[in-house]
């Protein structure tokens, strides 16, 4: 069996085992500052099933073409699945879950879905803090609270007034929602291993911490959300703890690309990864850190 990964930028990749194409997230179309990945949602030919993690932007964008374009049936939230309905995706080609769903792709491949977690986008400067910078506190507050801290999402001053306007067009143009609509986390089993795959840097410790996966492809962006509260440590200690909980052999990273600028930081390079690849050989010696470029085709259980 050949089981391929190409990462797509963000927390998008398609999924290639044999025959089958699954596209995780589908968000491929960014502003111009953000780098290429090499291939437009337009471009997109072949997908068997699209899993969508969440309904924000960043992570359904590109949903709707690549479904009516392909006929792939898409697995989501209830609220990912009603604004795909709105925009004009079959509603033959849609399923809702929320966590307890198992769905057979193929003879040989099924997916479990569960739920999980968003990061903690209610604090503030989410994106800044670098990798292993450990954040505390913002503990304890109800919904209600959470919500009155949130402050607008603005971007640095003295940024190009041509992009702010790019980035403002692209936002209302790019599928999506202001909703979470409940974030998803996808556990694919093929006769030769499984493959854990989540979009945004969230987790039930007590629904992870029961799964295995042979590979692992974890978000790392924003504040980390651990149990419904903000971890008290860094990203790397977050990556440690899903590395510690599920016990990969091999590990992916996705949504740490600097996806829109300068909103966003590049946390894909060598230097920002070493403390999560320390951490990793840390916790599970002998652990495969991937680190995959755009269109990459990396070979997974091999």
């Amino acid at each position: 069996m050949s089981i391929k990964l190409d990462w797509l930028g963000c927390a998008t990749f398609r999924l290639l085992i044999d025959d089958l194409t699954i596209f995780l997230d589908t968000y491929i179309d960014r502003v111009s500052a953000a780098p290429n990945v090499g291939i437009s949602t337009a471009e997109i030919n072949k997908a068997d099933f699209i899993f969508i993690g969440h309904s924000h932007f960043d992570h359904i964008g590109g949903a709707d073409v690549i479904a009516k374009n392909t006929g792939a049936e898409v697995i989501g939230s209830n609220e990912s699945v009603r604004i795909l309905i709105e925009a004009g995706v079959p509603r033959e080609q849609l399923r809702r879950a929320q966590g307890g769903e198992r769905y057979r792709l193929s003879d040989s491949v099924t997916v479990r879905v569960y739920p999980s977690l968003h990061s903690c986008i209610w604090i503030p400067n989410t994106f800044g803090p670098k990798t292993d910078e450990s954040q505390t506190g913002h503990l304890n507050l109800t919904e209600n609270e959470r919500w009155g801290l949130r402050k607008p999402d603005l971007l640095p001053s003295g940024t190009d007034p041509n992009l702010i306007k790019e980035i403002e067009e692209h936002r209302k143009e790019t599928l999506g929602s202001s909703d979470i609509g409940g974030a998803l986390c996808f556990l694919f089993e093929t006769p030769q291993g499984s493959i854990f795959f989540q979009d945004t840097s969230g987790c039930w410790t007590g629904v992870v911490s029961d799964l295995r996966a042979d590979a692992a492809i974890l978000a790392m962006a924003g504040r980390p959300n651990i149990d419904g509260e903000p971890i008290q440590g860094s990203l790397t200690d977050y990556i440690g703890l899903m590395a510690s909980m599920l016990k990969p052999k091999e590990i992916i990273l996705g949504h740490h690309d600097d996806w829109m600028p300068p909103r966003t930081k590049d946390d894909s390079n060598p230097r920002s990864l070493k403390p999560v690849i320390d951490r990793v050989n840390l916790v599970r010696p002998g652990t495969v850190f991937h680190q995959p470029k755009y269109l990459g085709e990396t070979e997974l259980l091999k």
